[in-house]
């Protein structure tokens, strides 16, 4: 009796997960430069998406992880650095009076997000808060091509779909029913002027910017993967050569 109860209780859980994947489009399948183990940063790319970061995701989103300075990482120079940093304000204090006050960035500082607090945030947003995205792509399974899915997936939801009141249908968003409460960010082709004439359509916009999440969440890619492959090829030969010692020592032996 209690083995048949184990084995319903399995069956029920099974069917819930299956049914909560069905409802969940599966994420769409994007080559990206950072893949594979030589995979590495397009930076043109990751420099439009911060452009779309901060000109549309930054109005709700911070990425407070990033510090300005890291942006030399990805081709800025000293003087943008310190341009990029002198249009943002941080707190900072105590004064020798002991109070707290409101001062540019500088290039150490880490980017500030738009709201003072988590309350703040939700009061803004319908209740909604905005997560940082500084890690994203890594808090999320298939990170790259879910937020990328995200960022374009926005529809008119399908006949008999219940929609809450100020919300909004994409058959991508897990965990929220496929509704969520960030209306689509980005609306339309040219919602963004890029410098290097590349056209910045819906698509090309959302690649751009989830190649500057994908920075953000793990700068030190690069670095990792050529340590990966040297190791891979230091124990090749370490174990190419073990082979012919062994069969040095060993040919005599029958």
């Amino acid at each position: 009796m209690a083995k048949n109860i184990f084995y319903y209780l399995l069956f029920i859980i099974f069917s819930i997960n299956a049914n909560a994947m069905e409802d969940v489009a599966k994420p769409k399948q994007i080559e990206w430069p950072f893949d594979g183990i030589t995979g590495t940063f397009d930076r043109q790319s990751i420099q439009r998406g911060f452009k779309v970061f901060k000109e549309v995701c930054s109005a709700c989103h911070s990425v407070d992880r990033l510090a300005f300075r890291n942006f030399a990482e990805i081709g800025f120079s000293e003087a943008e650095i310190k341009s990029l940093a002198a249009e943002y304000s941080v707190n900072d204090g105590p004064s020798d009076d002991g109070e707290m006050f409101e001062r540019p960035a500088r290039p150490s500082d880490q980017i500030s997000g738009p709201y003072a607090n988590e309350k703040a945030a939700r009061a803004a947003n319908n209740g909604a808060y905005p997560p940082d995205l500084s890690l994203i792509i890594k808090a999320r399974a298939d990170g790259a091509n879910y937020v990328y899915s995200l960022l374009t997936g926005f529809s008119t939801p399908p006949a008999g779909f219940h929609l809450g009141e100020n919300m909004y249908y994409n058959p991508y968003f897990a965990g929220g029913g496929s509704q969520l409460a960030m209306a689509p960010p980005l609306t339309k082709d040219g919602q963004v002027s890029y410098s290097d004439g590349t056209e910045a359509t819906i698509e090309q916009m959302a690649k751009d910017v989830v190649n500057f999440l994908q920075w953000a969440a793990e700068p030190e890619m690069e670095k990792r993967k050529n340590i990966g492959i040297s190791v891979m090829i230091f124990l090749a030969i370490f174990t190419f050569l073990f082979y012919l010692a062994k069969k040095r020592i060993w040919k005599n032996v029958k």
